[in-house]
Order: C-alpha cells, then structure tokens, then sequence
C-alpha cells in the first residue's frame, strides 16, 4: 500500500502521522512530500521511506497513492500561508487515493460538525483508518 503524507511549514503533522504509521503498520511505504524542504526533511528524519519537495513532487506523488494523508489545507489553493499551490490542491483533491485529512486552522476551512481535538487525537484515528484498510 503506497501512502503519501503530504505537509509543510516545519512538518509537525507528518512527522507524527510518520511514526505512529511506522510503529502500527511498519509494512506500509510511507511517501514525505513536503511543500517545503524542512517538512520534507522532518518527516525523512521520522523514519518515511520515501521524501521529495515541492509541486511536481505532491502532483507526481498523488497519482498513484493508495492513500493521502495531511492537513485540510492540502486541497485549499494557497493554504497553509501559501505554501499549497492551485495545482497541488488539484491534484490531492482530483486523485483516486482515499484522503484522510486533519482539520486544522492553516487553511481558514472550518468543517461543521467536526469536534475540535487534539492533534495527536486526529493522529491516532487516522492511524487506525489505515490499519483497518490493510488486508
């Protein structure tokens, strides 16, 4: 199963989605697509087996995942302070992987009836979404 985290500013997100991924579901390939070479290297450091910076990376990235993981602000044009490009947001949002996406305030996208938790609450669920997607 390929799946792609996708994050940027200092990666905090990815780099918890890396590790407890890594510990529950160590068979998984884990692609770090960071917007910015920090996040990237954030989520390398983590333990992905896979990283690469940038837009043509999220885009090439995407096409083939199973799954996408990262914040809300993925699939926002101009999220993030900028740092997701329209095309990035187009290609997360237009591919065929099943997105799991944390709400977060980077993207100024509020989704009702979403309960405001802990990152590391988010982090957990997402967790066990993709262990009950493994055969």
């Amino acid at each position: 199963m390929k799946i792609v985290i996708v994050d940027g500013q200092g990666g905090k997100l990815g780099k918890l989605l890396v590790e407890q991924l890594k510990q529950a579901c160590p068979q998984v390939q884990l692609y770090a697509i960071g917007t910015n070479s920090i996040a990237t290297a954030t989520m390398l450091k983590a333990g992905a087996d896979f990283g690469a910076t940038g837009e043509n990376p999220v885009v090439r990235a995407v096409m083939d995942a199973d799954v996408v993981l990262g914040p809300m602000g993925i699939v926002v044009a101009h999220a993030i302070l900028g740092e997701v490009t329209p095309k990035m947001a187009e290609a997360v949002g237009g591919c065929r992987a099943k997105k799991l996406l944390i709400p977060m305030n980077s993207c100024g996208v509020s989704v009702a009836g979403v309960q405001e938790l802990p990152l590391n609450s988010y982090v957990s669920q997402i967790v066990e979404q993709v262990r009950s997607m493994l055969p």
